[in-house]
């Protein structure tokens, strides 16, 4: 069994065959499926998925280049969608300044404030961090978020020093199909992230492995992702699979 603990399955791309998507994914042994939100429609989105099918869970939060368009009466919402039965996450959230979508001060404003709602609502969380690793550390070293946070760096694009940084606050670390990218650094860094502290993901549509690279990825592509790490590891994919699956079953609540 696997869990993709991050997918965009309400994206347009999936528009006409997500039964068979899901039913694909089911038939390659990925048995649970987190479906992110990356703002309020969205987030509603992805809880009307996990409301229809069995295997999808769902996560509620604001993406940073969507934190321009929050508006007060957002917060409120938030609080009430994550709340929901089948919502196991806020995300996914954090700063990107490769894109810069929005302003900066807002993106650290919106992130900030959804911390907070973190905290409050004892929920987990999904960061995206991008070209932001200082602000990054700037926020999650402050003691006021000292064990009071659990969550995910998904989709992690940082070096070897910054998964370090991301373990000694507690955090796990996922992984798309990008470590089957040749050259790709991320599995070397995937390589020396602690098997318990290790989760996986497609982020699809995007960032298709090997050998589907340039096309859509989706769910079932999980163990494809499983097995490269577990090459670069030099173990059984069978022991990524199982771990990684425990560690998102406890982390987010999943069955």
């Amino acid at each position: 069994m696997y869990i993709e603990t991050h997918a965009h399955l309400n994206f347009e791309k999936f528009n006409d065959d997500l039964d068979e998507t899901i039913r694909r994914a089911e038939n390659a042994g990925v048995q649970r499926i987190i479906n992110i939100g990356i703002d309020i429609k969205t987030s509603r989105e992805s809880i009307e998925l996990a409301e229809k099918y069995e295997a999808v869970h769902a996560s509620a939060g604001i993406h940073p280049h969507d934190s321009v368009k929050v508006k007060d009466s957002d917060w409120d919402e938030l609080h009430e969608l994550l709340r929901h039965p089948k919502v196991v996450a806020l995300g996914e959230i954090g700063l990107d300044f490769y894109r810069d979508y929005a302003p900066r001060d807002v993106q650290l404003k919106v992130l900030l404030r959804q911390l907070e709602i973190a905290v409050e609502e004892k929920i987990p969380i999904i960061v995206h961090t991008r070209n932001s690793w200082q602000d990054i550390y700037d926020i999650f070293d402050r003691n006021e978020y000292k064990g009071k946070l659990s969550g995910v760096f998904h989709c992690f694009s940082g070096n070897e020093q910054h998964a370090q940084k991301v373990l000694d606050w507690g955090f796990h670390i996922s992984f798309t199909g990008v470590v089957t990218f040749k050259n790709a650094s991320a599995l070397n860094v995937a390589a020396g992230v602690p098997l318990e502290r290790l989760m996986l993901e497609t982020d699809c549509p995007f960032m298709a492995p090997v050998p589907f690279r340039g096309k859509r990825s989706e769910p079932a592509h999980i163990p494809l992702i499983s097995d490269k790490i577990a090459e670069a590891k030099d173990i059984p994919e069978k022991r990524v699979a199982e771990q990684t699956t425990r560690n998102a079953q406890e982390l987010f609540g999943i069955d």
